[in-house]
């Protein structure tokens, strides 16, 4: 089986032990016969969409691919790739509440303000948290908070959360 993953998967791939792959941002079936991809894209093959905005999606993501390497991976062993993000550590399995109303602009934003513990409200907020790929769409002028997708970002998971959950965190 021929496998193509994402620029943005490639390290779960890696992670989860598949050292035979080939890489495309827009795979298709003659790049491949399977697909490991972020969930929001669509191909034309089978594929296992994974989402990697939070430390129990990366972890959960790279339990999954290391079942289709055949090389099922120990939750230990997952949680060693952990090692030296602390706010990746920090943030897994945490359970936090915070009385921090933010309106979310979209969907992988959201996942995360959740994640964090912020209360996600579109007509009572705090601040505005939105992806810099909608900055144009913004109405709001005040108390905005401006995140990276994956254009202006580390194609490394831990990496991308450190950055954006360091951000928010700004806001506690």
């Amino acid at each position: 089986m021929k496998i193509v993953t994402t620029p943005m998967c490639e390290e779960i791939v890696k992670l989860a032990g598949i050292s035979d792959y080939a890489v495309n941002k827009h795979p298709t079936s003659e790049d491949g016969d399977f697909a490991i991809l972020l969930s929001e894209s669509k191909v034309d093959m089978d594929s296992l969409p994974i989402k990697l905005n939070t430390p129990s999606q990366v972890f959960e993501s790279i339990k999954k691919v290391s079942e289709i390497a055949k090389n099922q991976l120990s939750d230990e062993d997952i949680l060693a790739f952990f090692e030296g993000y602390e706010l990746s550590k920090k943030y897994l399995n945490s359970d936090f509440k915070r009385d921090i109303d933010v309106k979310v602009y979209s969907e992988f934003l959201k996942d995360i303000v959740l994640d964090m513990g912020f209360n996600v409200d579109s007509d009572n907020f705090d601040y505005v948290v939105y992806p810099d790929y909608l900055k144009n769409k913004v109405e709001e002028s005040e108390n905005l908070v401006e995140i990276p997708s994956h254009g202006d970002i580390s194609k490394n998971p831990f990496e991308r959360i450190e950055v954006r959950y360091a951000i928010l965190e700004n806001l506690i």
